[in-house]
């Protein structure tokens, strides 16, 4: 396994992660690759060019859809159906000082726990999250009264740097520093074993950005996110 440790390679996160860390679910070949459905829509391209287009439509139903995010997105063809195209900012810890974990207490999230953080999800929409989503890394929770109300967790793996994903409070517990909490949990995790947190944020979320500027996070990139349907 090649070790990518310059930051360059997050310029392109999905396709440096599918041919490194998570080459092992990759689906596709050195044109296009893409998550298996149940994990995650994301996919990556090495460069926008039609024929990695072409490779990324072999990989994908019609009427299912996908999530290309970095230096290359393509324009699509007729024959897909832009769901929503956003901006994301990539994000950077690259201070190592441990952050407080707060006074709540936190559970590592299982798959007997899915169905919760997938109704989380669809309530708070963090970004795609699935069934198998879990496995990419480790995952925590609070819990108010036997409900799941916050969580996060960790997604892609790029050499030494590892993305922080799903942060996500329901409505009702908000400003309560929940997020905050997890975050701290996951984030001194990875500092632990010698990671480097990163994370992208919808470029408009200002509040999030505030939140995560005050955890020691850093702007480092900001490039598109296109979410798009296969339609025949």
């Amino acid at each position: 396994m090649p070790a990518l440790t310059d930051e360059s390679a997050l310029d392109n996160p999905v396709w440096s992660c599918l041919t490194t860390r998570h080459a092992h679910l990759a689906q596709g070949d050195v044109r296009a690759l893409r998550y298996p459905l149940e994990y995650s829509p994301l996919s990556g391209l090495p460069a926008a060019a039609p024929d990695n287009l072409d490779a990324l439509q072999a990989l994908v139903g019609i009427g299912d859809a996908v999530a290309v995010a970095g230096a290359h997105v393509p324009e699509w063809s007729a024959n897909w159906e832009t769901v929503h195209r956003i901006r994301l900012a990539q994000m950077i810890r690259r201070e190592t000082a441990p952050l407080p974990e707060g006074g709540v207490e936190v559970a590592v999230l299982s798959a007997t726990d899915v169905g919760e953080m997938l109704a989380l999800v669809e309530l708070t929409h963090p970004g795609p999250f699935r069934e198998r989503t879990i496995e990419l890394g480790t995952y925590v929770g609070v819990r108010q009264h036997g409900r799941l109300v916050a969580m996060a967790g960790e997604r892609m793996w790029i050499g030494d740097h590892r993305e922080v994903s799903a942060v996500c409070t329901h409505p009702e517990a908000q400003g309560r520093g929940l997020a905050r909490a997890l975050m701290g949990t996951v984030i001194n995790r990875m500092l632990r074993t010698g990671q480097t947190p990163f994370l992208h944020v919808e470029s408009a979320n200002e509040r999030a950005i505030a939140m995560y500027r005050g955890l020691g996070f850093v702007r480092r990139a900001a490039f598109p996110l296109l979410y798009a349907r296969r339609t025949k």
